[in-house]
């Protein structure tokens, strides 16, 4: 399939690079080559980049470039944080909090942990994703180290409450981690403002590089290095810094926020044209924020439920006509089990592998989304004209409040 004909609405997994940050980053790799560690010309050249490139990083959640660490992408970044607190404030507590829409790259060290003598509690959400802050106060204890709550969720888009959270867990003395994979680059963000003691953060999904990204270290919060062999990254995280792809994540932080407003404005425009279409489609409905809580969801995301069909199912058909996008089962999480974002709102397992989420960018024009939500409907008629399930012996499924959640914002 050739590139023109490829539809991109999955840029909540990753994103296409932006042509000036490749061109910038090209220049690292070819002349400014030199390990920043290094005393000669070449390695205090690549150093002083880099040390450009935190500046300015951490310029854009107001913080200390001595309070960033670069690490290989936000999955690295959780990890440090979460084992890192762990393991050294391990003799004041084993209790952590995190909440029932992590990403993996959190839940799973979580798990680890409970299996290492921790005590690990999820906080519910409601329907449309927002964590009951309540129940927040309610779980935390004179044993809880730390809270990781994410930023906005890669799946419904659900912007939290971060000031609020920040504010409780500043407020008990509790060290607070937040996950911003998604949220950085398309929200304001303010660690000082917002109590946050700990910040994941990447490129890739603001239309920078694979395989960088950075952790937010407040000035006194110590963390547990994870592996050993070297002074790179103040100490935290040994190993030759990648200078091309901290500098082309520089690049697409300036960029980014440079254009902050306009893109975002554009965005949001498709985004709700996207959404209206789709709900003209019978027995959908639209999961995480709508109405009245609509400027609490990413400007880029749009998630539904297309009942009485798999998800799997329009997946393979949108490829089949060079649209890309993602599902809540199977075909993204390589299992058979439902995505935890949906069960966690309230989705049976039938309604969850029905959603599909569509992720747009600065690059996507309207003829794209009338394209994708023409094609919606076409597919959804020729599965359901296939399937043996029948709504009116399943009313429960049915959201019937499903057009007018999003038509009362």
């Amino acid at each position: 399939m050739s590139e023109d004909k490829i539809i991109y609405f999955d840029n909540g997994d990753t994103t296409r690079i932006d042509d000036s940050v490749l061109e910038y980053m090209l220049d690292f790799y070819k002349k400014s080559y030199g390990n920043p560690i290094s005393l000669h010309s070449l390695g205090m050249e690549a150093d002083e980049a880099v040390n450009e490139a935190r500046e300015g990083i951490a310029s854009y959640i107001n913080s200390n470039k001595n309070e960033l660490v670069f690490t290989s992408g936000a999955t690295e970044s959780n990890n440090l944080a979460i084992t890192g607190v762990a393991k050294f404030y391990g003799d004041k507590g084993k209790h952590i909090i995190i909440s029932a829409t992590e990403h993996s790259s959190v839940r799973e060290v979580a798990k680890r942990l409970e299996k290492n003598g921790y005590e690990v509690t999820e906080i519910s959400v409601d329907r449309e994703g927002f964590l009951d802050l309540e129940e927040l106060k309610r779980s935390i204890r004179k044993d809880t180290i730390l809270v990781s709550v994410i930023y906005a969720n890669y799946e419904i888009g659900t912007i939290q409450d971060i000031s609020a959270i920040g504010k409780i867990c500043r407020d008990n003395g509790i060290i607070f981690h937040s996950d911003a994979a998604q949220a950085f680059g398309k929200l304001k963000i303010d660690v000082v403002k917002e109590n946050i003691d700990l910040l994941t953060f990447n490129a890739h999904k603001m239309h920078g590089p694979k395989g960088v990204g950075a952790l937010y270290v407040r000035k006194g919060i110590n963390l547990t290095k994870m592996f050993d062999g070297g002074a790179h990254e103040m100490g935290i995280r040994p190993g030759t810094e990648n200078v091309p792809a901290i500098m082309g994540f520089y690049k697409a932080s300036e960029i980014a926020y440079a254009n902050l407003e306009e893109d975002t404005k554009k965005i949001v425009k498709l985004r709700d044209l996207l959404a209206e279409k789709l709900l003209d489609i019978d027995h959908v409905f639209y999961n995480g924020p709508k109405g009245k809580n609509l400027s609490r969801r990413l400007s880029n995301n749009v998630d539904f439920t297309f009942q009485y069909i798999e998800g799997e199912a329009i997946l393979m058909h949108l490829t089949l006509r060079g649209i890309c996008v993602s599902s809540g089962s199977a075909c993204s999480s390589k299992t058979l089990e439902p995505s935890h974002i949906l069960t966690s709102i309230g989705l049976k397992h039938e309604q969850a592998h029905g959603s599909i989420r569509f992720t747009i960018s600065k690059y996507t024009t309207e003829e794209e989304v009338l394209k994708v939500a023409e094609s919606m409907k076409e597919i959804v008629d020729i599965l359901r004209s296939m399937s043996s399930f029948k709504p009116e012996e399943h009313s429960e499924l049915v959201n019937e409040n499903a057009k007018t959640f999003y038509k009362k914002r």
